[in-house]
């Protein structure tokens, strides 16, 4: 009786999941926009007192020295 039951509930899920109405996927938009240049890699530079490498635009300057950070510059060079 529950094996017949069984059988009709599966005969039935599978007439259902045949017959449900499918949802559209749409493709994917194509994007119409070209990509603008790529920006040009920037040079890097050393702190002369920590030694960390940083983009030169974010260089603080003391003459020819090169710091990451005013208190860097206010300490002065690194002596080894």
């Amino acid at each position: 009786m529950f094996g017949r039951f069984l059988l009709y509930a599966i005969i039935g899920y599978v007439v259902w999941w045949l017959l449900r109405p499918r949802r559209q996927v749409a493709p994917p938009a194509r994007s119409t926009a070209t990509p603008g240049p790529a920006a040009a890699p920037e040079a890097m530079v050393d702190c002369a007192a920590c030694g960390l490498h940083f983009p030169a635009s974010e260089a603080v300057r003391d003459g020819a020295r090169v710091y990451c950070c005013t208190a860097h510059r206010d300490a002065g060079p690194r002596v080894d």
